[in-house]
């Protein structure tokens, strides 16, 4: 059995931060589970068409997240709703002034 799982050694010798940036805490939250928005109301943050984005916004401006999910929303290209405290439309902008 030890030919499937590897030699345990390996495991057991290396270092805990080696451990760490591989696997992360383990206690570690992850950006999402800290950012406010996710202790409110989501419809906030995904407004009908011509709906207000003001209140999200709101929220997003004292997010200690806001950085990583602006980040993500761009990467991932999020067509819908506020991420960073940005709409759909300025994340577009911002992507065409940095081209």
């Amino acid at each position: 059995m030890t030919d499937l799982i590897g030699d345990q050694t390996d495991i057991t010798a290396a270092g805990d931060d080696e451990l760490t940036s591989i696997f992360g805490l383990p206690d570690e939250e992850s950006w999402q589970e800290r950012a406010l928005c996710s202790q409110t109301d989501p419809e906030a943050f995904f407004p009908e068409k011509g709906g207000s984005t003001r209140e999200a916004k709101r929220i997003c401006t004292g997010c200690e997240v806001r950085t990583e999910c602006l980040e993500y929303a761009l990467l991932n290209d999020e067509r819908f709703g506020i991420w960073g405290g940005l709409s759909e439309r300025e994340r577009r902008r911002m992507k065409r002034m940095a081209i």
